[in-house]
């Protein structure tokens, strides 16, 4: 069984874990680098980017997470995730940075501000899942290594993508009872 971590500074920690179990996962929250260099893959949470980017330096963990990333941890990341998993932004703060991984452009708060926030359904390797989104972001641009696996069925917009061991959706499954993306995480950590 993987044990998954989930980075615990910010967000829908607790969500996370309880999605990772129903997937399969041992799953722990984590917010030292000893803790993430124990874990099989890490999932970074929906929340606030630049506050789980003035964490992450805080702690000491946005060089450590960027290297580990880099030298093949798999990760997944939704919402704030996926901007953090993003190799560029296109409207961060100044000075903003990510862990990157995906070779994106990604929009912060592409659907609106936070009374914008909606439900809609998502095409994901061609089935359809329902989707929270809350401040969501959205993939403006992308490299030919970046697979394109959900578009959401209202705008058309990019919502999910993978690079290698790298997943990241800009809605949140952890707040709905369908696992398939977890499951989907968890066979990427299995290399499956």
């Amino acid at each position: 069984m993987p044990v998954i971590g989930v980075l615990a500074l910010q967000g829908d920690v607790p969500e996370h874990l309880r999605a990772l179990e129903e997937a399969g996962a041992q799953a722990v929250p984590v917010r030292r680098q000893h803790e993430i260099e124990q874990v099989d893959g890490l999932v970074i949470p929906g929340g606030e980017s630049t506050t789980l980017w003035r964490l992450s330096l805080a702690f000491d963990l946005l060089e450590p997470i960027r290297k580990l990333i880099g030298q093949g941890m798999p990760a997944f990341g939704s919402c704030a995730g996926m901007i953090m998993l993003a190799d560029r932004l296109a409207d961060g703060v100044a000075g903003q940075q990510t862990f990157g991984g995906i070779d994106m452009t990604v929009r912060r708060n592409a659907f609106g501000r936070q009374v914008d926030s909606f439900e809609s359904d998502v095409t994901l390797d061609g089935e359809q899942l329902h989707a929270v989104y809350i401040r969501a972001p959205a993939v403006e641009e992308h490299a030919e290594a970046v697979t394109v696996l959900g578009t959401d069925d209202r705008t058309g917009r990019i919502v999910a993508v993978r690079q290698g061991q790298l997943l990241a959706t800009a809605f949140h499954p952890e707040l709905t009872p369908d696992r398939r993306v977890h499951k989907l995480f968890l066979d990427i950590v299995k290399g499956q």
